[in-house]
């Protein structure tokens, strides 16, 4: 089930964001996503979030700032089990445009993306990280 963000929330999500960035890009340093912590449970405050809840238990969520997705962050262990892709199509129904960046290097959510009609724009440069990153861009046809 996919519901609204509470505030009670903010625990488990802060623990699959971590668990989420640290798996998926490993090409950063570990310490980079664990001193970004406290500053992104306060994000979660002032985004747009929808979690995917099962048996009681939050095992992925997206964030949102307008159309702007923030990211798509699943459990390790529940990934690619569909998760994801519900959540993009729950915003997709909500939304006429969507857009993103991702680091190139994250190949898995580049191809992730492309499958969900996301098209790369352009090409930019994180300037925390130094990390190169696509703009992809959805919009309803």
């Amino acid at each position: 089930m996919i519901r609204e963000f509470q505030k009670s929330d903010i625990e488990r999500l802060a623990d699959i964001w971590l668990d989420t960035n640290l798996n998926a890009h490993n090409f950063i340093p570990s310490q980079y996503w664990l001193s970004k912590l406290e500053a992104v449970k306060e994000m979660f405050l002032q985004a747009e979030i929808y979690v995917f809840e099962k048996e009681n238990e939050v095992q992925g969520f997206i964030g949102l700032y307008e159309n702007y997705i923030a990211g798509i962050f699943v459990q390790s262990q529940f990934q690619t089990k569909g998760i994801g892709r519900q959540l993009l199509d729950f915003v997709k129904d909500r939304k006429e445009e969507l857009f993103l960046s991702v680091y190139q290097k994250n190949i898995r959510a580049v191809k992730f993306y492309k499958r969900e009609n996301f098209e790369i724009r352009c090409e930019n440069k994180d300037e925390d990280t130094s990390e190169k990153e696509y703009l992809m861009v959805w919009s309803r046809k």
